[in-house]
Order: structure tokens, then C-alpha cells, then sequence
């Protein structure tokens, strides 16, 4: 048996939540917050790789882009309406149906599928670019999920990695602060261990032939509740990497 990533609990913890994704105030407010800013820095790097104009109305045109662990399709929209043809994947069969319902409710011609990063990759499935988005912290096994991962990453292409860093200020940040005492997350939406450092991604993505070529901190306005990006990585950060 292919060895798996997914754990149970994470998914009946997202089923419960599968009908609040597109609430812009609901549970998922934060992704929504931060969706124009990781849109526009997905979007500037792909450009820089491969080319491109960033002034056009559909500036990823030609690319094949896989969104893992897409949940109820907030980011695969909007990288979509850059022009890229995009599969959006999530083991949680609930969110894979609200993102279908609402991307055809948008007209949007996005491919979702019920399927981990395992089935893909045993598939032979191949992207110009994986946007591997607010998920790393939510697996059970994180070596055999990157490493299915990086195998769908084409020669030439990219992969993006944003996640939380395992510091003391992500602990009191994300999770004492966000989900005890402002209560911007539902409690237990993050487990602390699973947090991790970005040595230790960027040591699997160069184990496995890739390059990491851009690599940022994402911070966020306690009042205004704005994102943006930081030269600070201890909570929030956001790695890019190339394969030859």
C-alpha cells in the first residue's frame, strides 16, 4: 500500500466546516484576507520563471498549475482568472463540492478532484507549478507528503510552500492569540508540532533536486487585519522553489 499523509482528524475537522468556505467573515476569513496578496506573489514569481506580462488580462496563460489541498477553491479562482488551467485537489469530499458548485456559479473552468498528493503522483501526473498553500501543517506525514509533492513538479516548474514556522511567536501568535483569545480561527484548527522550520522544507526540497529561489515572511496588521509580506519568517513565510 502506498503510504499516506492524510489524517483523519484533520478531515472530519474541515468537513464540519466544508459550507463556511466562501463566508468572507466565517472561519476562513483569513484566507480571504490574504488571497489578493499570495495571488499577486504566485503570480510575479510564474512571470519571472516562465515569462510573461503581467499587464495582460490572463498573464498565466499556457500553464498547468495544480492547487493541493485546494479546500472550497478561494485561491484556484483566483490563479484561474490569471488565465492558468488549474486542478484543485482536496481529500475532503465536501470542499471539493462547494469548490465545484462555486466555480460554476463564477464560470470558471477549474478541474476539482477528491484525491491526495499520493494518488497524483502514483498517477504520473506532472504541473508546470504546485501551490502547496496553508497545508504542510495539516498532514500526518509530512516527508511522504512533500515527497509526493515534489514528484509532480515538471522539470522547469515550480512549487510554492506557505505554512507556519515552529517558534514560540507562532505559538503565542497563532495559536494562543488567534483561536483562545481573539478567536480569529476555530480552536484546534492548528497544531503547534506540525509547524515546520524552514530549514527543514527547504532541506527536503533540496533533497530532492529543487532550487529555493524566493523565500518571504507573511505578517498581518493586529487592527487592521491586513496582510503583508515581511523580511520576518517567525510566523508566517512562504517558500518558492525550482526544479531543474
Amino acid at each position: 500500500m502506498t503510504p499516506s499523509s492524510i489524517d483523519p482528524a484533520e478531515v472530519a475537522f474541515y468537513e464540519r466546516l466544508s459550507s463556511l468556505w466562501w463566508q468572507a467573515e466565517g472561519p476562513f476569513w483569513p484566507l480571504h484576507r490574504m488571497n489578493a496578496l499570495r495571488t499577486a506573489y504566485i503570480r510575479d514569481r510564474l512571470i519571472e520563471h516562465f515569462g510573461g506580462d503581467a499587464g495582460r488580462d490572463a498573464p498565466l496563460h499556457g500553464l498547468r498549475i495544480l492547487d493541493i489541498g485546494c479546500g472550497g477553491g478561494i485561491l484556484s479562482e483566483a490563479v484561474a482568472r490569471l488565465g492558468a488551467d488549474v486542478h484543485g485537489v482536496d481529500v475532503v469530499e465536501k470542499n471539493i463540492h462547494v469548490a465545484r458548485l462555486h466555480a460554476e456559479l463564477s464560470g470558471l473552468p477549474i478541474h476539482y478532484e477528491t484525491a491526495s498528493a499520493e494518488i497524483l503522483a502514483g498517477r504520473g501526473d506532472s504541473y508546470d507549478a504546485v501551490l502547496n498553500m496553508e497545508v504542510v501543517e495539516h498532514v500526518a506525514e509530512l516527508d511522504v507528503f512533500m515527497s509526493a509533492c515534489l514528484r509532480l513538479v515538471k522539470p522547469g516548474g515550480l512549487i510554492f510552500v506557505a505554512t507556519l514556522n515552529r517558534t514560540l511567536a507562532s505559538w503565542l501568535g497563532a495559536i494562543v492569540m488567534a483561536e483562545y483569545v481573539l478567536r480569529w480561527l476555530p480552536r484546534g484548527t492548528h497544531q503547534w508540532g506540525r509547524f515546520p522550520k524552514p530549514v527543514e522544507l527547504e532541506n527536503i526540497l533540496e533533497q530532492s533536486g529543487l532550487k529555493v529561489i524566493d523565500r518571504t515572511g507573511v505578517g498581518v496588521h493586529p487592527w487592521g487585519l491586513k496582510f503583508h509580506f515581511s523580511r520576518y519568517m517567525g510566523i508566517n513565510y512562504i517558500l518558492t522553489a525550482a526544479r531543474p
